[in-house]
């Protein structure tokens, strides 16, 4: 045999086995493939869950943005009224403490914005029912005739009640007369007096226009005297 004859069979492999140079195993295919899949359904997992909280905080980001509106627009319209009835302008601002708390409950992102917003609106719409609740007792907030009525009744029945009085205490006489022709500019009078009274009484918005229902307040001064006259003559010509 040749001395430099390689050797093969049993007798090289448990050589090589004795000196560690056998190969590596061989990774089976199937469980490579079964872990790649693993791996992808994991980060598919991973990458639909970043869209869904993505997404979730664009909406309420929206939604946000839509809330503020509201809240903004019903605040601007209390402070108004507010002003209108006298509460100082001070009054209206957020206190820092205030700012601070407020700053604190919407650090969680806009879900937390969202939630404060609206819990906000809520405040305001309860705030507009108490001043609506209110108002309802103000003559201020009732219709203009009705609120000028309160001021152009008294003025146009107080010198026909004179009258009456008159006409019952005298009797039909010369006091009845006079009580008679001083009556006539009266309606005239009552409602100059109605007409100042009411500007002196209700107050409006700087850019409003007061209604004195001028047509209505004359007619209200004008009936009481022209019934009481035609009384007063009636019982002049039967005395």
């Amino acid at each position: 045999m040749d001395p430099i004859a390689t050797v093969t069979g049993p007798g090289r492999q448990r050589a090589a086995a004795a000196t560690g140079d056998a190969a590596p195993r061989a990774v089976e295919p199937s469980t490579a493939w079964t872990e790649y899949l693993a791996a992808a359904r994991q980060l598919d997992g991973v990458r639909r869950g970043a869209a869904a909280a993505a997404g979730e905080q664009a909406r309420s980001a929206e939604a946000a943005r839509e809330e503020l509106t509201v809240v903004r627009t019903g605040l601007a319209s209390q402070q108004e009224r507010l002003r209108e009835l006298g509460v100082p302008a001070i009054s209206l601002v957020p206190s820092p403490p205030e700012l601070t708390e407020a700053a604190r409950s919407m650090a969680g992102g806009p879900a937390a914005v969202l939630a404060a917003l609206r819990a906000a609106r809520g405040w305001s719409e309860a705030a507009d029912a108490a001043l609506a609740a209110r108002r309802g007792f103000r003559p201020g907030s009732w219709p203009a005739r009705a609120r000028n009525l309160l001021v152009y009744g008294p003025f146009a029945l107080l010198v026909p009640l004179i009258q009456v009085v008159v006409l019952a205490a005298t009797g039909v006489g010369p006091a009845t007369v006079a009580a008679l022709i001083c009556g006539l500019p009266m309606p005239a009078v009552a409602f100059v007096a109605g007409w100042i009274g009411i500007g002196r009484l209700f107050r409006v918005g700087p850019t409003e226009r007061l209604d004195r229902t001028v047509r209505f307040g004359a007619l209200v001064c004008l009936v009481p005297a022209v019934l009481v006259t035609a009384g007063l003559l009636l019982a002049l010509l039967a005395g």
